[in-house]
């Protein structure tokens, strides 16, 4: 049983990475109805929470049918993160998580995010700070280093051990390398098997299949794996992963009518939860995703990311259930 503190989570769980416009309630919905067992909120600038920003302090909506859930903060000032945290904290997550390996230059360049690998010491001093201005237990998610001369992922791993933190992500790549180029899950494996590490462990990075996650798991022996990119459009590979683990056999491919009906679920949410502009606009970053593979599905995509009117977007949703069959890729 793998356990945060005391919070169980499984055998082997299935994190849902925190994602910048991606990994809002109405998604973290669908994935967890999919078998995601812990997710976490998109990244929140602790300026903008001590400042009580709309944007921020929206992102700190949080629902009971979505827990255990984290709140993810980032920062590069020690005291405004530690008040941050206080703030996530008081809107009721299982665990505050520290944005350690953002890679995007206006957040890396100015010292958060992956930026702080730069500086062990400082990263080190503000987890502290925020571990003991913390009730709930305080995860991180880092990078391998700021590039490939920097990897000490193992001496940041035992840092952030060694002041409170009670698990740690890691995303196989530098910060040079964005999400480029392969990760690299040796250096995460490092981590895991190391006589000094005993919080867990997850991994991140290209993991895209049930296959790749049954290999990954056997390899490198993480106590789970976190998951981005790859839910996104396509919640299912959560309950795919777990049933390929569980039986070694594949699940159906998602059919038209289950590809529709999530849809619609998560467009019905984005609306509640947005409201009826930003909740629409805000959608069209999934549907290519939600139909990939569907032969002739250009024309109703157009409309898809084109309308601003949701039923006409609900009635092009119901022609394609009607009108298009899903062909499995590969």
């Amino acid at each position: 049983m793998v356990k945060i503190r005391d919070l169980e989570l499984g055998e082997f769980p299935l994190l849902l990475a925190p994602m910048e416009d991606v990994s809002d309630p109405p998604f973290r919905a669908v994935c967890k109805q999919n078998g995601a067992d812990l997710m976490y909120t998109e990244f929140i600038s602790s300026e903008g929470l001590i400042r009580d920003a709309h944007k921020s302090v929206q992102k700190l909506d949080i629902y009971d049918d979505e827990r255990p859930i984290g709140i993810q903060i980032f920062g590069d000032k020690i005291d405004s993160m530690r008040e941050a945290a206080a703030i996530a904290e008081a809107a009721g997550p299982e665990l505050v998580d520290i944005n350690y390996g953002c890679p995007v230059k206006k957040v890396a360049c100015k010292g958060a995010g992956a930026g702080i690998l730069l500086d062990l010491p400082k990263m080190q001093q503000m987890t502290a700070e925020i571990v003991k201005r913390c009730s709930v237990p305080v995860t991180v998610k880092t990078r391998l280093g700021w590039d490939a001369n920097t990897i000490r992922i193992v001496e940041v791993a035992q840092r952030l051990q060694d002041v409170g933190i009670a698990a740690l992500t890691i995303h196989g790549r530098t910060r040079q390398q964005m999400y480029k180029g392969e990760a690299d899950w040796s250096h995460i494996a490092e981590v895991k098997n190391h006589p000094a590490i005993h919080i867990p462990i997850f991994g991140n990075g290209d993991i895209d299949s049930p296959e790749k996650a049954v290999e990954y798991r056997q390899r490198y022996g993480v106590d789970g794996i976190m998951i981005g990119r790859a839910a996104i459009g396509y919640p299912w590979i959560f309950r795919e992963i777990k049933h390929f683990m569980a039986t070694g056999e594949h699940l159906p491919t998602p059919d038209m009518a289950e590809r529709v009906a999530v849809c619609r679920q998560h467009l019905d949410f984005s609306l509640q939860w947005k409201g009826p502009v930003a909740g629409l606009t805000e959608m069209r970053r999934h549907y290519t995703n939600y139909f990939r593979g569907t032969p002739n599905f250009k024309p109703y995509r157009t409309r898809l990311v084109t309308s601003d009117d949701a039923q006409e977007v609900y009635d092009t949703l119901a022609e394609i259930g009607e009108q298009l069959t899903y062909v499995p890729l590969g």
